[in-house]
């Protein structure tokens, strides 16, 4: 059977113009996302995964990877060894300084800041009330060279205390699971690891808002011209813009996390 060919010409035209729109349909399916690697000191590990969630479903452009947690000296070790990061969020400055002066870090800024308690089982089985009590009782902390570890030995410092730590870590969320096992009667957290965590009590030192840890956060740049790592660098820096904005600052204090300006006003008080 034949159509008329009024008729034909209109078929041939839905058909055709179907054709472009499926066509048009398929190239926009197919625009790649722009990938983006972040990694995390593990204490940012709570309010970094909320926000990464709410950055995916607003920035479906943008194709944010698992984000990487860890140490914060492991993870500067790991981008000054090449590895693919774009965005770099440390738990305290001398980290972020190092990948700075290797020319691979932008401008950083500073987005939260934290402090130490002492960590113990519920229950406090080892009788533990104060830092000079770590001395006697199986006392876990973070390394020399970690953000927690630094901070731990400021604050022993200060109250003239000594530890011999049955074991030193590499990031602080190892150190709490040891005390929440009961594999160690205590150890120094920072407060915000232990906001949600029931097996554990918490005893705040009375020096512990002297020595405060400032987060940094930086797009890290390998200065390239590629037009792929341009739009990393892009896409980098939106989501530094998301973490620095009021949300962003809005849900790090959600987590127990204090404000830049503690920061700012402990340097005041030092000078």
């Amino acid at each position: 059977m034949q159509l008329r060919p009024t008729l034909a010409l209109a078929g041939l035209l839905v058909l055709a113009l179907s054709s472009c729109a499926a066509n048009g349909g398929m190239e926009n399916a197919a625009q790649p996302q722009t990938q983006i690697n972040i990694s995390a000191a593990t204490s940012l590990h709570e309010p970094f995964e909320q926000l990464a969630q709410e950055f995916r479903e607003q920035h479906p452009e943008i194709l944010l990877s698992d984000i990487s947690y860890d140490g914060s000296s492991t993870l500067a070790t790991q981008i000054l060894a090449g590895a693919p990061t774009d965005v770099f969020a440390s738990a305290d400055e001398p980290n972020m300084d190092a990948v700075q002066e290797a020319g691979l870090a932008t401008t950083a800024s500073i987005f939260a800041t934290n402090t130490l308690v002492i960590a113990v089982p519920h229950g406090n089985p080892g009788n533990i009330n104060e830092l000079a009590d770590l001395a006697k009782g199986t006392t876990v902390l973070c390394a020399p060279e970690v953000p927690c570890g630094s901070a731990a030995k400021k604050l022993l410092d200060l109250a003239g205390v000594q530890v011999e730590a049955a074991s030193l870590e590499q990031n602080v969320g190892t150190v709490l699971v040891k005390v929440a096992t009961g594999e160690a009667d205590a150890g120094l957290v920072y407060r915000t690891e232990i906001a949600n965590e029931p097996t554990v009590e918490s005893i705040i030192p009375p020096d512990a808002h002297k020595v405060v840890n400032s987060y940094p956060i930086s797009v890290v740049d390998n200065a390239s011209d590629d037009e792929q790592e341009v739009a990393k660098r892009e896409a980098a820096e939106v989501f530094v813009d998301y973490v620095l904005s009021e949300h962003g600052q809005q849900v790090m204090s959600e987590y127990g996390f204090g404000s830049p300006s503690t920061s700012a006003q402990l340097k005041t008080e030092q000078k």
